[in-house]
């Protein structure tokens, strides 16, 4: 596991077990389980509406998500239209404990959250 400084540093200590791996995402870092992504913390000074930890999923799972999660909402900076990717944002006034709920749903294999990220299309050199 690195230990590079991240924001919201507690969801590695919670994930220690599954040996997480940190890397560089969007300006942010992504949270790997082996080769799924399951969550992404995200901590700026600018554009703070989407500060917080945003949870890979689907649509699929949205609905079901959001009745665990009531302040689950879309990354907005993506556009005004609904995302994948959801946000538990650092101002709820839950924001500890539903992060602490979604460790605990990693934890326990939950389908919903994570998702293999596409490979990269290798170019062809002429």
């Amino acid at each position: 596991m690195k230990t590079r400084s991240i924001p919201f540093d507690f969801v590695l200590e919670q994930l220690f077990a599954l040996e997480p791996v940190v890397k560089p995402m969007f300006g942010c870092h992504g949270i790997y389980i082996k080769d799924k992504i399951v969550l992404v913390v995200r901590k700026k000074s600018a554009e703070t509406f989407d500060n917080g930890v945003w949870i890979a999923t689907s649509r699929d799972h949205h609905a079901s998500l959001r009745r665990d999660f009531p302040s689950l909402r879309s990354i907005s900076i993506f556009g005004k239209r609904e995302t994948e990717w959801q946000n538990i944002p650092e101002d709820a006034t839950d924001f500890e404990e539903s992060v602490m709920r979604a460790c605990e749903l990693i934890l326990k294999n939950d389908l919903r959250i994570g998702k293999v990220p596409e490979k990269k299309k290798k170019s062809k050199a002429g």
